[in-house]
């Protein structure tokens, strides 16, 4: 790929008046290269069972190829047409709360071989159509997938046979679950309980990996389908999406997305953001370093807001600002959901590009900017290459064990330990790799954060503890290394294996109640020297101590600590900490691992990354996320402005407007 995709996710059934011709002008005009179709209307395509209609597929792809607009097609298989429900209700997915009731997307049982014979034929039926049309370049299978909880008796009886292949015999199932507890113990294959009811966290977080392998079954299932179609040069993807929480917060619990986009050719994701005074760029560059890592190459955003809810439509230059965000990270597509706003029903006030009355409006100006920019820019910007020296390590088996076992108030998860991580870094300047626990290739890092590593088998500790041996610097946060993969405790002084690397031990835990660091360790003031939610009771065995709890009984014990391991360094927290203090520890664990540089002369709001291009140039994009004008002093070799033309010297002083970027190609 040469270029940069810049789209819109585009339904022409959803409009209220004809204005195709109308909409690829305006989309013309603003730059708009690409489209998304037909993910979201199974039930326009087959309006009877077995009666197919592609006559607004066949339109758009005939229009979007005379003008010149390419175009991804969807399999249109999350949303199932009433037909299918009136006539199979089996279709939908028995979840925890219940049978499944017709509405809604994403409510069938992704199982189901009903379901899945449809979904076949609609996925034959309409890539069979498209494949050859030149406007297509590539598909999209299904939509942001997850298994959606489906427990029924069906996925019940697959799940008892995956442990059996899995475990061999009861006796072992028994041992490494716990089941003598409460009487759980099972004594034969046929009287193996529903697991909607266990309280067996073991037997939970194992149904739980269970369902997220059925979700790269069924994306594998569909992507071997497409690839029977696909034409030389193009591609499958898809829309891997995070854990929700009114826009992309965090690892995704219910997808393994590495296992899952291994059947894909180009990663793709959906972003969405807080916007206007809430804008930080931190979810656009969590959810790209998470998807550009999963293949290690760049990704494809095939959703990400334009104006969306009241709250989200952008300031005057945010648009822009946030489009070089993703292409910072390694994106070679923006794609916003969607081209127009909807008039009615569930998502009417999900705004698009366009607002409600399809005409322009200020956000539409500015991604004229936006797309004459993709179109000049593409040689120096698409492909970019980015080779990261940290990395943070996450896990969807330790999220899933902390369901289960809770921080004390349920107030914060697991996904907010990795993002106090993750955004001290970002704020730092360090970028990062987002890495699953089952990534192989550790040593091409110099640190590795790992953020409340809960549950972990003994093989990844032993790697981290060599890692660490060989050179390399990691730091941890509290309930790391407490359970092996069955989420099972380890009978040894915690934390396990990790306290040969960490030269650390402890015992006990507690719920902090006004616990400060001693001596306010890391100065970052009264206001931020805080511990909250959890605090482990650590003594040290070899290991430095950077900061003890300032309390009156638990004031013997460590709460930060630092130890020497072979040719590596070891870094622990042991409580849940302000940002400030985890920002301070990491900048110490940075320094010590050789990644502490002109970069971090400067820091949030003002934010810089860099990656190389086809043409073998460094190219670096400072970024000011804030509604002040920022300046700092380019520290690099000299080179050229992109966006303006301008000649750039070492040294030289850069003003920035708000909400305002500038982008330098080195040479």
């Amino acid at each position: 790929m040469n270029e940069l995709l810049y789209g819109v996710a585009y339904y022409d059934e959803y409009m209220p008046t004809e204005r195709l011709e109308t909409d690829i002008a305006m989309m013309k005009a603003a730059g708009i290269n690409l489209v998304r179709i037909a993910e979201s209307t199974w039930s326009t395509h087959e309006p009877q069972n077995g009666v197919f209609d592609f006559t607004s597929v066949d339109r758009v792809l005939d229009a979007m190829y005379e003008a010149g607009i390419k175009v991804i097609v969807g399999t249109p298989t999350y949303a199932v047409p009433t037909w299918m429900v009136r006539e199979h209700p089996e279709v939908l997915a028995e979840t925890p709360k219940g049978l499944g009731r017709y509405g809604a997307r994403q409510i069938m049982d992704i199982t189901s071989p009903v379901y899945l014979f449809y979904a076949e034929r609609i996925i034959r039926k309409l890539i069979g159509r498209v494949c050859a049309h030149p406007a297509v370049i590539g598909y999209q299978i299904d939509n942001e997938t997850k298994h959606y909880h489906t427990s029924g008796p069906n996925v019940q009886l697959r799940f008892v046979k995956y442990v059996r292949e899995k475990f061999g015999t009861l006796e072992r199932l028994n041992k490494e679950f716990g089941l003598d507890y409460w009487s759980n113990r099972i004594n034969s294959w046929e009287d193996f309980p529903s697991v909607v009811g266990t309280i067996n966290g073991s037997l939970g977080a194992e149904f739980a990996r269970f369902q997220r392998g059925l979700v790269t079954e069924f994306l594998a299932w569909q992507a071997a389908i497409v690839g029977e179609y696909k034409q030389p040069g193009q591609f499958v993807t898809h829309n891997f999406d995070f854990e929700w929480r009114g826009y992309s917060f965090g690892v995704q619990p219910d997808v393994n997305h590495l296992e899952a986009s291994k059947s894909i050719d180009i990663a793709g994701v959906d972003i969405y953001h807080p916007s206007q005074a809430d804008l930080t760029g931190k979810e656009i560059a969590f959810g790209g370093d998470s998807t550009r890592s999963l293949k290690g190459a760049n990704y494809f955003v095939l959703e990400t807001q334009a104006q969306a809810f009241p709250d989200w439509t952008p300031y005057p230059g945010q648009l822009r600002l946030q489009a070089f965000s993703h292409v910072a990270s390694g994106a070679n597509m923006v794609e916003y959901w969607h081209w127009h706003s909807i008039h009615n029903s569930f998502e009417t006030y999900w705004k698009g590009l366009l607002s409600h009355d399809l005409g322009p409006n200020p956000t539409y100006n500015e991604a004229k900017t936006v797309g004459a920019d993709f179109r000049r820019l593409s040689p120096q910007l698409a492909n970019l290459r980015k080779t990261n020296r940290a990395a943070v390590l996450v896990s969807n088996e330790a999220y899933t064990a902390m369901e289960w076992f809770p921080l004390p108030g349920r107030k914060f998860n697991y996904n907010d330990v990795v993002r106090l991580m993750y955004d001290a870094l970002y704020e730092l300047n360090i970028e990062c790799d987002v890495i699953n626990a089952s990534e192989a290739a550790l040593d091409k890092y110099d640190l590795l954060v790992v953020p409340a590593l809960y549950a972990a088998p003994d093989e990844l500790l032993a790697r981290l503890n060599e890692y660490v041996h060989n050179g390399g610097h990691v730091v941890y946060t509290f309930k790391s290394g407490f359970t092996n993969d069955n989420v099972q405790v380890r009978s040894v002084t915690q934390p396990g294996m990790l306290s040969e690397a960490c030269g650390i031990q402890y015992s006990q835990f507690v719920e902090p109640n006004n616990v400060t660091l001693k001596g306010d360790p890391f100065e970052v003031g009264a206001e931020h020297n805080q511990v909250h939610t959890w605090m482990e009771l650590i003594e040290p065995t070899t290991a430095e101590v950077l900061a003890w709890y300032d309390h009156p009984h638990w004031g013997s014990y460590a709460a930060v600590t630092e130890n020497r391991y072979g040719q590596g360094k070891a870094t622990y927290i042991g409580c849940f900490p302000s940002a400030a203090v985890a920002s301070k520890v990491l900048e110490r664990a940075a320094k010590a691992a050789g990644l502490w540089g002109a970069d971090q002369e400067n820091q949030f709001p003002l934010i810089v990354k860099s990656g190389v291009n086809d043409n073998g140039r460094t190219v670096r994009f400072y970024f000011n996320y804030s509604d002040a004008s920022r300046s700092f002093v380019y520290p690099r070799q000299e080179g050229r402005e992109l966006l303006a033309g301008d000649s750039v010297a070492t040294g030289q002083r850069i003003e920035l407007a708000r909400w305002g970027f500038v982008i330098i190609e080195e040479g």
